[in-house]
């Protein structure tokens, strides 16, 4: 019984197939008959044209978006560059804060040769820093305060009018590699 029923399966699908193809026929012959199907053949040089022009469309495209690659990939190169050493900068700038304050101790010493000394040790230590990229944010009191350029770490009552909305005092300076703020001057600013 199950031979059966798998013989006649396949004579459903052989059936299928040869109405397929009565349909396949019938369709070629209206086709031929009423609708034509136009195929329009170029010339071989017009098919040579147009191949010639997606071809350099193509290599247009391509070479552009390579120059734009190498574009794209020389900036990031001289982006990295300019703050490789931003993380030995950072952590240098904790001794350089050091620096300023024990100059500023020593010199209420009157030592001149140790004065002399420790200015010398912190000049060259400044102008490797300054040689590697690193400058000091320009900031003082009396500036318009910029929260793009500071970080204000407190507010008092403006001593004068005039401190009002502007920086009172500059706790911390602030640093920049390059164009980069890699830390901001900490300030006071008047209320």
């Amino acid at each position: 019984m199950f031979k059966n029923i798998f013989k006649d399966k396949t004579r459903m699908t052989t059936e299928n197939t040869e109405q397929e193809q009565e349909l396949d026929d019938l369709t070629l012959e209206q086709n031929a008959n009423g609708e034509q199907l136009i195929i329009e053949e170029l010339p071989i040089e017009e098919q040579l044209a147009n191949d010639l022009a997606k071809e350099k469309d193509k290599f247009l495209r391509l070479f552009a978006e390579f120059e734009n690659y190498k574009r794209r990939t020389a900036k990031e190169r001289i982006d990295l560059f300019k703050t490789a050493n931003q993380d030995v900068l950072q952590a240098l700038l904790p001794v350089l804060d050091d620096f300023d304050r024990g100059l500023t101790e020593i010199k209420k010493a009157d030592d001149e040769v140790l004065i002399k000394g420790v200015e010398l040790i912190y000049d060259k230590l400044k102008n490797t820093l300054t040689s590697k990229g690193l400058e000091e944010v320009a900031i003082k009191p009396g500036d318009i305060f910029n929260a793009d350029y500071a970080e204000a770490i407190t507010q008092i009552p403006a001593p004068s009018p005039n401190l009002k909305g502007k920086i009172v005092d500059v706790i911390e300076k602030g640093y920049k590699l390059g164009d980069k703020i890699i830390r901001f001057p900490k300030v006071v600013t008047g209320q």
